[in-house]
């Protein structure tokens, strides 16, 4: 608001300047019995269909698909991707469903995915046809309900129905609620569509011969429970009450020493990547070699000024969501500024970097001189402390001559003002010591008058000449002919302004948008850089190693091999070496007393595989990973009220699920199993599960076995041959 008054010498008096805040805003030659008997085969083979269902929330997918092939549910526990939806692509890239069936109630970013994908000609005749359920059909409880009442043919029809709910909990995995959901809704269109049975009666249900767990191509399989007992991850409250209602702090766990990273999006790579192991040995090898070219002495100080730099990468994203939306605040131009400035320094530092190295490579040839554009566009465009002054954005002098212009008669205001104000005190009563025209956005230039005690009715504001237009803090706001003759003559400034720079940043977000692609690059390369520098420090500080990969050896070698946990808590800590491989030595039973170690032994195996498979290095002299697709655990009673089970079952359904899946490169650790029940009971279970997968002889998986069953060697339980070696 800009103001102008007199004192009570009847003297004019300057304006007070004032801004107000806004927002800117084709017949075939007939075939030969052979040719006929292929055709035939080609032709049962397009006839297998493949029917997803999909859920996505909160950063999360649920993700079920029934194979009309083999006539099996597949199902992938849910599992963390990005808004882009990278994962879910990825699923259908290898799969090729028939259709994708998903709630009509579903995230914008879900529904605009399968928008692009029912659009996309080139997948022709493969395209999914994209079918949107009520979301009542994706109930947790009615899911739950449909999946344990189905009529499955693998289920024996003596079980009671608390053995079969025991034996589905060990083949689903009910605690992932989005997998539930996905599986109930499939369910319900399988049944509504009557897939493979359309012409069959209606009594006769979809056949559903099993459930299988889907895993995509190189990641490994590792569920919950072990990512609890080896403390991957661990989440405690946070200690100070100012944030106990904000969520929970990582504990004592395997990602808090080496989440060193130094933007949140590095932060939520590295979490990814311990979410999703992979025994790809490209992608693997690529990481390694970052980290062992930051762990040269040399090039400490290239990782410390890529550490500040990397400082500055804030959450584009977001950024460019608002700027579609036209919701763009004046801290979001600071931080792209900086942003892209920081990039342009990532950029010409990895550059000078050895291009061998693939990272350094793509920085230097994807951060393009578009970022060069847009920094030297919103350097020269926006004006920074005037946006922070006015809370709005404004622009710099030079950028528009008419917005320079009404500025320039803007802040000539004052003066102009002040003469204004001198010749309406001299049009009114004598009575009235003081005046000032102010104006006031939107409504324009108005006098102002002080209000007089003899002014106490609403018809004792009447002045002759002059509008009453309103009371404010005992000043009378009237209209005079020459607040008229202003209002025409000057216009409402302040608004032209606002509104001719609010065009200027509409022109400007244009220009970014434009550019997008190569700013959430920026964001996905410097991720990685950030993980990877993190990485490498706490391999400096913890003395770790690189793993080697050796993809036609099955299993796992060690020397001296350290637990990483507790090697920083214990005083002192006793490396151990690890063999397994081969057709020799697959089962590994580990007896002593309690308190000697065995359980931080088996821990120990199983961090230091994980690590290597996502690609960091690792607590020991030296390590080499074999071909490793799983990681079960039998070591800690995961319990939980919900769950309606009592320990001991918690343990035979933790057990079940690597009977059930454990293949010939996975690896297995059991610690004390069956000391939940008897005796005799608990050392027969033991046994008859060894056995079982001794069983399979060559394909017998990697499994390290601590156990308190002194009998179980002393009555030679196992059979004796090479696969079995006892510790």
């Amino acid at each position: 608001m800009a103001s102008l008054g007199a004192n009570p010498r009847r003297t004019p008096q300057g304006p007070r300047p004032g801004a107000a805040s806004s927002g800117f805003p084709s017949p075939a030659p007939v075939p030969g019995p052979r040719e006929a008997e292929e055709e035939e085969v080609e032709e049962e083979e397009e006839l297998a269909e493949i029917h997803l269902c999909v859920l996505w929330n909160s950063g999360y997918l649920g993700i079920a698909y029934y194979d009309t092939s083999d006539s099996t549910i597949h199902f992938m526990p849910d599992a963390p991707d990005h808004e882009s939806l990278k994962l879910l692509q990825r699923v259908l890239d290898e799969i090729n469903p028939q259709s994708v069936v998903t709630s009509a109630k579903q995230d914008e970013n879900m529904t605009r995915f399968l928008g692009k994908l029912a659009s996309q000609e080139h997948r022709e005749p493969k395209r999914p046809e994209i079918i949107f359920l009520p979301s009542v059909d994706f109930g947790l409880e009615i899911s739950k309900q449909r999946l344990l009442s189905g009529n499955y043919s693998f289920i024996p029809d003596a079980m009671t129905a608390t053995e079969k709910i025991l034996f589905l909990s060990s083949i689903i995995p009910f605690d992932c609620l989005l997998t539930v959901r996905a599986l109930g809704g499939l369910l319900k269109f399988l049944g509504r569509r009557r897939i493979g049975v359309e012409l069959e009666d209606y009594n006769v249900s979809v056949p559903i011969l099993g459930f299988k767990k889907f895993m995509l191509t190189h990641l490994v399989n590792i569920d919950q429970d072990t990512y609890s007992v080896l403390q991957i991850f661990k989440s405690e409250s946070h200690p100070s009450v100012y944030k106990v209602a904000s969520g929970l702090k990582e504990g004592l766990s395997l990602f808090g020493i080496l989440n060193r990273c130094h933007c949140k999006w590095g932060e939520k790579l590295l979490r990814l990547w311990f979410t999703r192991p992979t025994h790809d040995l490209g992608e693997l090898s690529s990481r390694l070699d970052v980290i062992q070219f930051f762990l040269l002495p040399q090039n400490l100080d290239m990782a410390q000024m890529l550490h500040r730099l990397l400082g500055h990468i804030k959450n584009v994203p977001l950024i460019l969501k608002r700027m579609k939306l036209s919701h763009t605040k004046v801290s979001d131009w600071q931080v792209l500024y900086k942003t892209v400035y920081s990039a342009l320094g990532l950029r010409d530092a990895c550059r000078s970097l050895p291009q061998s190295i693939q990272l350094f490579r793509d920085i230097a040839q994807e951060f393009s001189d578009d970022l060069h554009h847009i920094a030297s566009l919103i350097g020269k465009v926006v004006d920074f402390e005037g946006s922070l002054a006015e809370n709005r954005f404004t622009v710099l002098p030079n950028i528009d001559p008419e917005i320079d212009e009404k500025k320039r008669r803007l802040m000539g205001l004052p003066s102009f003002l002040t003469e204004v104000a001198r010749k309406e005190l001299e049009n009114l009563d004598s009575r009235i010591p003081s005046c000032s025209v102010i104006y006031i956005p939107l409504i324009g230039f108005l006098l102002s008058i002080p209000r007089l005690p003899s002014m106490v009715e609403a018809s004792d504001f009447e002045i002759n000449g002059l509008d009453f237009m309103f009371l404010s803090e005992e000043k009378l706001h009237y209209r005079s002919a020459r607040t008229k003759e202003l209002d025409a003559l000057l216009g409402d400034l302040h608004c032209e302004i606002r509104d001719q720079e609010t065009l200027l940043m509409y022109q400007l977000q244009c220009q970014v948008l434009a550019r997008a692609a190569v700013l959430t690059r920026v964001l996905d390369l410097a991720s990685r850089l950030d993980v990877l520098l993190a990485l490498a420090s706490a391999a400096r500080d913890y003395g770790y190693s690189r793993p080697r990969y050796s993809p036609q050896v099955l299993g796992v070698r060690i020397q001296n091999g350290r637990h990483p946990l507790m090697e920083l808590c214990a005083r002192t800590f006793v490396p151990n070496s690890t063999e397994c491989g081969g057709d020799k030595g697959r089962v590994k039973v580990i007896t002593g007393p309690n308190s000697s170690g065995k359980s931080i032994y088996l821990k120990q195996v199983g961090l230091i595989t994980f690590m290597a498979l996502v690609g960091s290095f690792v607590p020991a002299e030296e390590a080499e990973i074999g071909a490793v697709d799983a990681i079960f655990t039998r070591i800690h009673s995961c319990e939980s009220i919900s769950l309606g089970l009592s320990t001991f079952m918690i343990d035979l359904n933790q057990v079940a699920k690597a009977v059930n899946n454990a293949t010939a490169q996975s690896l297995v650790l059991i610690d004390e199993f069956g000391k939940g029940t008897n005796t005799v009971d608990g050392l027969a279970l033991l046994a008859a599960v060894l056995r079982h997968w001794l069983a399979r002889g060559p394909t017998c998986p990697h499994i390290f076995v601590a156990t308190n069953f002194l009998s179980l060697v002393q009555l030679q339980l196992l059979p004796q041959g090479p696969l079995v070696q006892y510790l």
